[in-house]
């Protein structure tokens, strides 16, 4: 089976407070077609984050990130 893995580049204040937001919102990420998730950091500035989001399609993923929940999350 295919699946797509989307890619997404965050330069975060401080990475502590921002992993406590996104592993809060990882429920919400499962309940809307998330299958799996990591999280990436540089060497060199450990607040350049890197996060991959693996879903069935690429449908799936737009559709994600079109929400308008995710936006507000996000902030």
């Amino acid at each position: 089976m295919m699946s797509t893995i989307a890619l997404v580049r965050h330069r975060v204040a401080d990475f502590d407070a921002w992993k406590k937001v996104y592993d809060a919102f990882t429920p919400f990420q499962a309940e809307h077609g998330v299958h799996a998730h990591q999280v990436l950091r540089s060497i060199e500035n450990p607040n350049d984050v890197t996060v991959t989001h693996t879903f069935d399609s690429r449908d799936a993923a737009n559709a994600f990130f079109a929400m308008p929940e995710l936006k507000t999350r996000m902030s």
